[in-house]
């Protein structure tokens, strides 16, 4: 049986971290590694709804993981949390 992976940010210590959650803030993670964008940018291109997607940012923010910069907003990572292990093939 194949087990899902997440990205190591994913894992929220504030909260209860349940799949769907998971599944989304991995999304997001995935998205936010190759640009940063504004809420309904990231949404779109993780395929989460415009709510989903900001209702999951802000736990990020809690975390420290992500952080809104400039005006109009931009979502970046900080570089804190957990880094992916590199495997060499």
């Amino acid at each position: 049986m194949l087990r899902e992976t997440y990205h190591p940010n994913a894992y929220l210590a504030s909260i209860k971290n349940v799949k769907l959650g998971l599944r989304a803030r991995t999304k997001i993670l995935n998205v936010l590694e190759q640009l940063s964008g504004d809420a309904k940018e990231v949404g779109k291109e993780s395929g989460l709804r415009y709510g989903v997607a900001m209702h999951h940012l802000k736990l990020l923010v809690a975390e420290g993981i992500v952080e809104r910069k400039g005006r109009p907003y931009v979502w970046v990572l900080t570089g804190r949390g957990q880094k992916r292990l590199q495997t060499t093939d």
